[in-house]
């Protein structure tokens, strides 16, 4: 799997199964976000909008699964 990590200037860090790369920002769809899920086929890559919206959707649950835990704990001390 391949999400973006972040943008610095014109490159975009990706975090791959194998680490970290670097790729020129413009090679990417214009519409491309921090956090979104890509595929790399026959050349260009494109955002998997399916894969992201399911991994975003997991990740508010965490936080907000992480945020009632910790609200519980402070209401009992």
């Amino acid at each position: 799997m391949t999400i973006i990590d972040r943008f610095e200037g014109s490159i975009a860090v990706l975090e791959t199964d194998s680490g970290i790369t670097n790729i020129e920002r413009s090679l990417l769809p214009e519409n491309a976000a921090e956090g979104d899920v890509l595929i790399y086929d026959d050349g260009s890559w494109s955002i998997d909008k399916a894969a992201t919206e399911k991994r975003r959707s997991r990740i508010k649950s965490r936080l907000k699964r992480l945020i009632n835990k910790t609200d519980k704990r402070g209401k009992n001390d």
